[in-house]
């Protein structure tokens, strides 16, 4: 599976879910995008924001 394949596969699954349907607290109150933001995909994984921001 090429990555660009996984990323968009991934970006779709996380845009279907919502913090509050899976108990995860809110980042802020605005939400420009449907979906997990990273925040809350990290915490949810367990893992630090930094870790999963890709490196330049």
């Amino acid at each position: 599976m090429e990555l660009e394949t996984l990323g968009t596969f991934l970006k779709n699954r996380r845009d279907r879910i919502t913090p509050e349907r899976i108990g995860l607290k809110t980042f802020g109150v605005t939400r420009r995008v449907p979906g997990l933001r990273r925040e809350e995909l990290a915490q949810l994984a367990g893992v630090t924001f930094r870790l999963h921001t890709p490196y330049p």
